[in-house]
């Protein structure tokens, strides 16, 4: 009997291991699949209209750090739900040159708020007034601009 559950024990520890590491290596990378970006951006527009809430991460409501933690942990990017400062300096710059690439993550307000790049005129991300939705890079938020990041796939 000790023998049996030190065995379950143990193929517990290794799923645990396994699952902390990432994918198989025989799963395609998203990186690696053509409509990957797609996908992400169909799941951005099937939460935009969702009402804001403080420390929400959907599906009804959002804040802006649980908004781009459940798009992107519902198209297989995982990595801790936390604050969008956390976030920010958890996360690799993009390269050069891609900053506004769509899906970067673009932070504003002394990393306060976050949203995910659509392209250089607009981003996704919760409002506190308007809840998820598309904004125009305005002159209100370029002035609140920190930087950005990209997730690692």
């Amino acid at each position: 009997m000790k023998s049996w559950s030190c065995a379950l024990i143990a193929a517990c520890l290794l799923c645990a291991l396994a699952a902390r590491a990432g994918p198989l290596q025989s799963e395609p990378a998203p990186s690696a699949d053509p409509d990957f970006w797609g996908r992400v951006k169909v799941t951005i527009e099937g939460y935009l209209g969702r009402p804001y809430a403080w420390g929400a991460s959907g599906i009804k409501s959002f804040d802006c750090s649980g908004f781009v933690w459940r798009v992107m942990s519902d198209n297989g990017i995982l990595f801790k739900r936390t604050t969008a400062r956390k976030l920010y300096m958890s996360l690799p710059k993009p390269a050069a040159g891609e900053s506004w690439k769509f899906g970067n993550i673009i932070f504003f307000d002394n990393l306060k708020h976050c949203g995910i790049v659509n392209d250089g005129k607009s981003f996704y991300h919760a409002a506190t007034t308007a809840g998820t939705r598309l904004a125009p890079f305005t002159p209100f938020w370029r002035a609140k601009l920190v930087g950005f990041r990209r997730l690692q796939k």
